[in-house]
């Protein structure tokens, strides 16, 4: 299933992404710094929540309590959860 939330807190606006029972594929974040979201996002291609979640959750940028990897694992578990 397709998913498209907002972020916050971080530079990019949103971030979309689909969700293969409990595997994710094609993250895409809309702003944000281009070349490394990109990286992420095709590092963890594949992969299940749990898995991206275990690596990026409590992540920060800066003094930010946050960051854009942290956002996209509660993001993840968000989505998962309203698919339950």
């Amino acid at each position: 299933m397709h998913h498209q939330y907002p972020t916050r807190g971080v530079c990019p606006s949103s971030v979309e992404f689909d969700l293969e029972g409990d595997v994710v594929h094609g993250i895409r974040f809309t702003g944000g710094c281009n070349g490394n979201l990109k990286a992420i996002s095709t590092l963890v291609d594949g992969m299940t929540v749990d898995e991206i979640c275990e690596k990026l959750a409590g992540n920060t940028c800066g003094s930010k309590s946050t960051s854009c990897a942290d956002q996209l694992c509660q993001l993840l578990q968000q989505a998962r959860a309203e698919e339950a």
